[in-house]
């Protein structure tokens, strides 16, 4: 009895695109085949490394030549692959089941196809299907390839540019594949057919090598074989109106953030907020960023809804939770105008800075507390006197947002002193200062010893109550059971 033959697609790159099916089989076949140039590297085999076993047969097939440096390419290539099919009838004649992988689909401009000619009609075959790297290059760029009755076209970047122009001139949608040394000539078809400004450029798409970049901008120098350029779906459903969601990032980097949040930032068409906050978010090639000051709040708020009001997706970004001190209020304020009353509004909570800071020194929010901004922008200074007057009397441990800026630089000192009033000098203060972020640092000092020069914006204080207490190993905690 034969053994029996497999092609199996390895998908494009990310080992974790490998198919449950094709895993198995590459696990379990006596004999692994790949194909690789002279160099001796194999995408193929390095995607699939994950899933080979000790004690497997690897039979390496290195192309002896390349369409540069040969006269009779196609003479030669059907030789080596004649070789090829003798070398792996071989072991299929001794019984052993052979896996030849195949990077993305065998059957879609793969090498695997060649073989599978030569020996399908003799032994037993089966293909097995991987994701191909079209699929991925639109995966990776966010963008659709085709929506409703849209054609694609799929093209080799070795046509002639004249011929290429001609088919993208005439389809929908497009992905050309082959790109290196014919990126050139590509380039020239897609600005013959008009369609320079929509393709766009995906090289070794899913991989830690990954890059995207609209295809105009693109070094002719710097394109290797494993690249295509891709013409998107030019088809954008959208209702009258769009809507606005309002996401809170968290205090600091992407692990901080919400996989709710997460997803609408994926989506959205366009992002808008605080420069620093904006640039927190990873470049997207299908995404507007719209930055501005972080004293222009019911302007952003304004912007954002007349953007979905043309029928864009928008996502407004707020550090920490957008519903604390920061832009879902300005958003639904303004969003209450006779003008934005069509606009859907939506806000995705985020982790805030204050429970942030609280988690680095152990549980100082673990009883009754309130939130406290000492910024007087916005309200003036007697409110939040008053506010903290009460705070004190109710013994409520205080959470202090904006403490500080450049031009604020008084109100650290009074509101210490009115506290003062109502606690013990050595009550604890947390200084939490770019929580998860490189410059973060905490501190904890007595309430008396706060130093309002080593407080700036960056800082959340959270000031403790009567019964919050320091441990031995200088945890902060605030008991949940309250003196009787």
């Amino acid at each position: 009895m034969t053994g029996t033959l497999y092609g199996v697609g390895v998908g494009p790159g990310d080992p974790e695109l490998v198919t449950v099916k094709a895993a198995r089989l590459i696990g379990a076949a006596d004999v692994v085949v790949f194909h690789s140039a002279r160099h001796g590297r194999s995408i193929a085999r390095a995607t699939a490394a994950p899933y080979l076993r000790e004690g497997q047969v690897e039979e390496q097939l290195v192309y002896p030549v390349t369409t540069e440096d040969s006269d009779d390419y196609q003479g030669e290539i059907d030789a080596f692959y004649v070789e090829c099919a003798a070398r792996l009838a071989a072991h299929l004649d001794a019984g052993r089941d052979v896996v030849v992988l195949a990077a993305g689909d065998p059957f879609f401009y793969g090498s695997y196809m060649h073989l599978h000619k030569r020996l399908a009609d003799r032994y037993p075959t089966e293909v097995v299907p991987g994701v191909t790297s079209v699929s991925a290059g639109s995966a990776v760029l966010g963008r659709p390839l085709v929506e409703r009755d849209e054609v694609l076209t799929i093209l080799p970047g070795t046509l002639p540019p004249d011929v290429l122009a001609e088919h993208l001139a005439h389809t929908d949608s497009a992905a050309v594949m082959k790109l290196g040394r014919t990126f050139k000539g590509v380039r020239t078809a897609l600005e013959a057919a008009g369609r320079l400004d929509d393709a766009w450029y995906v090289e070794r798409a899913t991989t830690g090598k990954q890059r995207t970049a609209p295809l105009s901008e693109v070094d002719p120098d710097t394109v290797p074989y494993f690249s295509l350029a891709v013409l998107p779906s030019v088809v954008r459903e959208r209702t009258t109106v769009g809507e606005v969601v309002v996401v809170g990032l968290g205090p600091a980097g992407r692990e901080w953030l919400t996989p709710e949040a997460r997803a609408a930032l994926a989506s959205a068409d366009d992002l808008v907020g605080y420069g620093p906050y904006l640039d927190r978010v990873p470049p997207n090639p299908h995404q507007r960023k719209h930055p501005s000051d972080n004293r222009v709040e019911a302007e952003r708020a304004a912007f954002a809804l007349d953007l979905a009001k043309s029928g864009s997706r928008v996502v407004v970004v707020s550090s920490g939770d957008p519903g604390v001190f920061a832009m879902a209020s300005a958003v639904l304020e303004v969003g209450d105008e006779e003008q934005f009353s069509s606009v859907p509004v939506r806000v995705l909570p985020g982790l805030t800075a204050a429970h942030a800071v609280a988690s680095r020194v152990g549980a100082p929010l673990g009883h009754d507390y309130c939130v406290v901004s000492l910024s007087d922008r916005l309200k003036p200074w007697e409110v939040i006197a008053g506010r903290l007057e009460a705070a004190a009397r109710a013994d409520l441990v205080l959470a202090v947002y904006n403490p500080a800026s450049r031009s604020r630089t008084w109100q650290v000192e009074a509101a210490r002193d009115l506290l003062l009033a109502h606690r013990s000098p050595d009550t604890p203060v947390v200084i939490g200062r770019d929580v998860g972020g490189p410059q973060e640092s905490i501190v904890v000092v007595r309430l008396a010893d706060l130093d309002p020069a080593v407080v700036d914006m960056r800082c959340l204080l959270l000031i403790g109550s009567t019964t919050t207490r320091i441990t031995g190993k200088g945890q902060v905690f605030t008991p949940r059971r309250y003196p009787a």
